[in-house]
């Protein structure tokens, strides 16, 4: 039966999905459904996107492995980011009437950023689509009873994802995050209600989480745990904000305050609602403390056993088929977005520069044959990858953090920016970045400032460097 509902299930979203197709006629109803969305369309697309599977298994079990001190990047940063961007970002996105947010950066500074840029933000999208993918393997092998290994479920995964998305692009895109969003809140909130209850209740759980330390949320005061806890939230606080999919929902929004609201109400649920997740899996070592067993696997993956063991071990069949129907909305709503995201700045702003005549009909089926063709990297990349959905999303963002989002903030509040200045700030970023990546993985000594915030720095100081010091000398010439 619970199969059965979860095939069902399926069944539905991608005809929801196809149906959407429906609705394309060109590039720009592919790319940001005609820019049309209601306020609580867009509001369901931010939250639905970002509340995907790290946020329901990986940060979950983070918490109860580390306390709320170990998830300072997601929920916190996370959040933090969507109020960034409806705060500083939303209003200039949207005026420029822009397809990407490569786009910005050509019409700030020169093709060369573009192309620089965009191939950085593709590039960090591997990261984030492969945790949804994991996900997808995780569900599909638990479900099986383990007659699918977890490296088979990832290609079902895949291609389930991959079917629906292709035609509708972002309209399929939104339509199913409005219908999963309302299985995610009502499914995750009665499954808690139910397990919760079963740990003796709320205050219960809440205490045994006090006395094990778990609310100590700042680290140690030394220099190195707050670098390191800075760095952390800085990740996705402001790394992730030269990313596409955060841009394509500002942008696919019917009007500029519609985009404004619309992110900061997304912020507002997806916080508060990703301690549901938080509080089920701390409630199933309430239940059996032997869920921490899986804390000391060699896989780190293995933690994110924890709610789908508990769900399919000690609940009733309604909860098994709430809770899988909400696990599913969450990750299929991220991956669709997470698929979409890099395939639309890719196709429009790597490949379309070296072929401007390109006809619209050409450049709808070019979108196409890009979003299979990265959806075979990432999933290849979750085939790979022996990381949790959490550590694989954190890492996808420090590549942004450290390249794109200097150009991008000193291009709308810094006049005097220029594209030399661009161009030395991602390359000084990653370049920087990478050696010290490098270094802190092979250094005998410990390494006390995090490699993403060398990243940063430098990434600032070519910005700085390249937009002043060729002025500097044009004026020392001319004097």
């Amino acid at each position: 039966m619970l199969v059965a509902s979860v095939i069902l299930y399926l069944l539905v979203t991608i005809g929801i999905g196809l149906w959407a197709a429906m609705r394309v006629h060109n590039s720009k109803d592919y790319l940001v459904a005609g820019r049309s969305l209601p306020l609580y369309m867009n509001t369901a697309t931010v939250f639905a996107t970002w509340f995907g599977a790290e946020t329901v298994l990986s940060v979950s079990a983070t918490f109860a492995k580390d306390g709320l001190g170990g998830i300072v990047a997601d929920p916190f940063g996370s959040s933090f980011c969507l109020v960034f961007v409806a705060l500083f970002f939303a209003r200039a996105f949207y005026r420029m009437d822009l397809l990407t947010i490569g786009d910005f950066y050509r019409k700030r500074y020169s093709k060369a950023a573009e192309v620089t840029t965009s191939i950085a933000i593709t590039a960090s999208y591997l990261g984030w689509t492969s945790a949804q993918m994991t996900a997808l393997g995780l569900v599909f092998s638990v479900l099986s009873g383990g007659a699918l290994s977890l490296n088979e479920g990832i290609v079902i995964g895949a291609f389930i994802v991959l079917g629906y998305t292709i035609w509708g692009g972002m309209w399929s895109v939104a339509l199913t995050d409005l219908f999963q969003s309302v299985v995610i809140l009502l499914g995750l909130a009665a499954v808690a209600w139910l397990v919760g209850d079963m740990a003796g209740g709320p205050a219960k759980v809440i205490a045994a989480a006090h006395s094990a330390g778990k609310f100590q949320f700042f680290p140690e005061a030394n220099l190195k745990n707050w670098l390191a806890f800075l760095a952390a939230w800085m990740t996705l606080a402001i790394g992730s904000i030269p990313q596409q999919d955060v841009f394509q929902r500002v942008t696919s929004a019917k009007d500029e305050r519609t985009a404004v609201r619309g992110s900061l109400l997304g912020a507002a649920v997806y916080f508060l609602f990703a301690f549901v997740p938080i509080f089920i899996a701390y409630s199933a070592l309430v239940i059996d403390p032997s869920f921490a067993g899986l804390f000391a696997n060699e896989d780190a993956r293995e933690i994110q056993r924890i709610l789908p063991s508990l769900i399919l071990e000690r609940t009733p069949l309604w909860a098994q088929i709430l809770f899988f129907g909400a696990l599913l909305s969450a990750i299929l709503s991220t991956a669709s977005g997470a698929l979409m995201a890099p395939t639309a700045l890719f196709t429009e702003n790597v490949i379309r520069p070296f072929a401007p005549r390109m006809g619209d009909r050409q450049f709808l089926l070019l979108l196409r044959v890009v979003l299979v063709v990265f959806t075979l990297a990432a999933l290849l990349f979750a085939l790979n990858s022996k990381s949790t959905m959490y550590e694989m999303v954190q890492n996808a963002y420090k590549v942004t953090l450290v390249s794109c989002v200097v150009p991008l903030a000193a291009g709308i509040y810094w006049r005097r920016s220029t594209n030399a200045g661009a161009i030395l700030s991602v390359a000084f970023g990653l370049l920087s970045w990478g050696i010290a990546e490098f270094t802190a993985t092979y250094a005998a000594a410990d390494v006390v400032v995090p490699p993403q915030l060398v990243g940063l720095a430098f990434s600032i100081v070519g910005m700085v460097l390249g937009s002043l010091v060729p002025r500097a000398r044009a004026v020392g010439a001319a004097g």
